[in-house]
């Protein structure tokens, strides 16, 4: 059985539901997943700030902070993370910076990794964010797979071809585009690919 860790960074929940929507269709691939969220670093005076920051803080607090084990133990892993300034969120880059002992031991060659984000507006970074967490996967030396063009639901969603991004609305959080099939395909791309190369 494929074993797949998804690995979000949320601060108001979208990126939280896009990994759990990638944990339901990776197991209905017959993968063994764990959603695992990267630890904030944030002051507690900016989350309380920001009310839909401090609740979704709060209501994720049992969700099981990421480690090193985590990627060890996994054949395939889908990061979820929002843009900041076209780069992936300081949280989420100090978990991969984190990660110099597993590289260098060569724990995490040929690791399946997929990508996904969010941000505010259409053009906010959403392909820059994808591509530059790509860029530390290279380093990896990880097999990366974007979902490329592989199915119509693609479109729907938007049609990024790195990974499934989506536009978090201004006024009231919801979701812009419609990303659930997207995210859906994509993670059981990943569950296809992991299975031809750790099946």
């Amino acid at each position: 059985m494929i074993k797949v860790a998804i690995v979000y960074y949320s601060s108001t929940g979208t990126n939280y539901q896009l990994a759990n929507w990638a944990k339901e269709a990776a197991e209905e691939a017959g993968a063994e997943v764990k959603v695992v969220r990267v630890a904030e670093t944030a002051p507690k005076e900016a989350i309380a700030q920001n009310p839909g920051w401090q609740k979704h803080s709060e209501e994720t607090q049992d969700v099981p902070v990421a480690t090193s084990e985590n990627l060890e133990w996994a054949d395939a892993i889908i990061f979820s993370t929002p843009t900041r300034f076209g780069n992936v969120a300081s949280q989420m880059k100090q978990f991969i910076d984190t990660q110099g002992g597993l590289w260098a031991s060569g724990k995490t060659v040929n690791k399946v990794v997929s990508a996904m984000t969010s941000a505010s507006n259409p053009h906010g970074g959403q392909e820059a964010t994808v591509l530059s967490l790509y860029t530390s996967m290279m380093h990896w030396g990880a097999i990366i797979v974007p979902p490329g063009y592989s199915s119509d639901v693609l479109f729907a969603a938007g049609g990024n071809p790195y990974g499934t991004s989506v536009t978090q609305s201004q006024e009231d959080g919801s979701m812009v585009e419609d990303v659930q099939a997207a995210v859906k395909h994509q993670a059981k791309r990943v569950v296809e690919v992991a299975n031809k190369i750790h099946g």
